[in-house]
């Protein structure tokens, strides 16, 4: 069992956008036993309402008995700013006497990352072996490899973009403005916003599935029935699940968060941005992803120089990477086992674009 710890900055913590977050604290686990001399460190970096406990919400992947396990590697996961899980966010009081709220200040994955990078220095790791997140995970990884490409050895992005599409942006506003039409959001509501959330999860719900995974487990059998329908239960049953956990002034800075990804801001461009990752990279798409279409997959690994390109076969849409744990261990297991040198049904490298210019 892992325990979260918490580590708290000394010096206020200066955002992209100018603010600051006075004594920043930070929220992590560590699972298994650091060796620098056999540079074992695997760094998670979570999605938009995970925590840093990845052995309780990546299971298959992370755990005992799983890839990624405490007997042979040091694994970090660490909570990201403006979560509900111990990290500086909403619910922080600061200051004032009371939490911030929805004042807390605006946040990007460059933030996040580079908060990544302070507890990274503060855990005296030099190398980490392998960096890898999923969904808003993979932003933050891919910022953080920009930022510090001689850290990275190894890079796994799952479902991931270089900047957020108008289409992923359209989906986060939706769900705004369920929070946004809540009359108990905001005005010093520590509670406020919950019916919001409800049906901002439920909204998001549509975007992480698709509809070969709903057809298959949330159909009524029969052909007689009216009402209660298996569908409309289960979108009222994952708003209530992410209401009793989370908050809503954090889920409102996080998808503002991930709005605002771009790893072409304030650098030449996305193209140049991606280039500078010098790690070996896996970049896995989802064949039904609807928010982050494989497309966007493609791209990245065009672009990243040592990129390998491989893909999951679901169901499930953007959530096959928290469900096809057998397809995501077998990659990745591949990426890191094998040198490529011919053909794999699986996965493959691709050629850069900056190998063709």
């Amino acid at each position: 069992m892992s325990k979260t710890i918490i580590f708290n900055t000394e010096n206020n913590f200066q955002l992209e956008s100018g603010e600051q977050i006075p004594q920043l604290s930070i929220a992590y686990n560590t699972y298994g036993t650091f060796d620098p001399t056999k540079n074992n460190v695997i760094w998670v970096c979570h999605a938009l309402t995970a925590n840093s406990d990845v052995f309780d919400w990546w299971k298959g992947v992370f755990g005992e008995n799983d890839l990624f396990n405490p007997n042979e590697h040091f694994i970090v996961c660490a909570n990201i700013l403006g979560s509900h899980y111990g990290t500086s966010g909403p619910l922080n009081t600061f200051s004032e006497d009371k939490p911030v709220l929805d004042l807390f200040p605006f946040v990007t994955t460059r933030d996040m990352a580079r908060a990544h990078e302070l507890l990274r220095q503060e855990l005296k790791i030099e190398k980490i072996q392998l960096l890898i997140g999923a969904s808003l995970g993979g932003q933050q990884a891919m910022e953080w490899s920009i930022e510090q490409p001689s850290i990275i050895e190894n890079l796994i992005l799952i479902a991931t973009n270089a900047r957020h599409s108008a289409f992923g942006i359209a989906f986060n506003q939706t769900q705004r403005l369920a929070l946004f039409a809540d009359q108990t959001f905001g005005n010093g509501n520590v509670d406020g916003g919950r019916h919001g959330l409800i049906s901002a999860r439920a909204i998001a719900m549509l975007s992480y599935r698709s509809y070969d995974g709903y057809a298959k487990t949330q159909t009524n059998p029969g052909n007689h029935t009216t009402d209660d329908f298996l569908a409309a239960s289960y979108q009222e049953y994952q708003g209530e699940k992410l209401a009793k956990r989370f908050n809503a002034y954090s889920y409102l800075i996080l998808s503002k968060a991930m709005d605002a990804h771009n790893v072409g801001r304030k650098r030449p461009s996305i193209e140049i941005a991606l280039q500078q990752i010098k790690a070996k990279t896996l970049v896995i798409g989802i064949e039904s992803d609807l928010l982050f279409p494989i497309k966007e997959q493609e791209f990245l690994s065009e672009w990243i120089p040592n990129a390998f390109f491989g893909k999951i076969d679901s169901d499930f849409g953007h959530d096959g990477f928290l469900v096809e744990n057998t397809q995501l261990t077998a990659l990745i297991s591949d990426f890191l086992h094998n040198d490529f040198k011919q053909n794999r049904p699986t996965i493959f490298k691709t050629t850069s674009k900056k190998e063709l210019a």
